[in-house]
């Protein structure tokens, strides 16, 4: 999979990409990063990316000419399956729609920045709008960080055990159980006798019931009616 992310603060980006799950999936081939400053596709002597608001209010816009240059530049030189664009208004990310990102080849990621985006943008390019919660950012780049992480660690062969993104929670629905480790005893509390029985179907609906459980309890709008 390659990915580009357009952002106005690259060097936001550098850190969450450099380390652990993300590094080694660039490493192996899975991934390909390329983070490009927005600034570099300015016209303007000063590399300015956004303007005032027609109509007048507080914040800046950012505006039609870098982001159309960065983004049919990219397209001169591939096709891509999404052009994404982050935002506090577009559809909350969930697991489902990762899944489905994770198919993709190719990705542009738009970071949103100031007071947003000129419509314009939206309206001619952006594929799909992701927002990562009902709350507002100070830009983008943390929210596209998220979406790559969720999405590379289900392409295959980047987790080291493929099928542990299969038992994570969402995945079916529902939360996922407790799990333990050893000592099989700390401070009192005991690893439940089901999970040191060695019975695998026993195992397996223990799980399914806590997952349940657990589901009810944190999150029963997950499970509708």
């Amino acid at each position: 999979m390659r990915i580009d992310i357009i952002t106005v603060l690259p060097e936001l980006l550098r850190s969450p990409f450099a380390a652990s799950i993300m590094k080694r999936a660039q490493t192996k081939g899975h991934l390909e990063l390329y983070v490009h400053n927005l600034r570099d596709f300015s016209d303007d002597k000063h590399r300015n990316v956004d303007d005032y608001q027609y109509g007048g209010g507080a914040g800046m816009v950012m505006s039609v000419g870098p982001i159309s240059k960065a983004i049919e530049n990219l397209q001169a030189e591939r096709d891509y399956d999404e052009i994404i664009y982050m935002t506090p208004d577009g559809a909350i990310l969930d697991q489902n729609s990762c899944n489905q990102l994770s198919l993709a080849k190719n990705i542009i990621i738009l970071c949103g920045h100031y007071k947003g985006v000129d419509q314009r943008i939206r309206d001619l390019y952006i594929t799909k709008e992701i927002s990562i919660g009902s709350y507002v950012l100070s830009g983008g780049e943390l929210a596209a960080a998220i979406v790559v992480d969720a999405v590379v660690r289900l392409i295959p062969g980047v987790l080291n055990d493929e099928t542990s993104a299969l038992t994570d929670s969402f995945q079916d629905g529902l939360l996922a159980p407790p799990v333990y480790t050893r000592p099989p005893e700390f401070n009192g509390l005991k690893v439940p006798d089901v999970l040191l029985g060695g019975n695998p179907k026993e195992v397996e609906a223990w799980r399914e019931e806590q997952a349940l459980l657990r589901t009810r309890e944190r999150r029963p709008d997950l499970l509708g009616d």
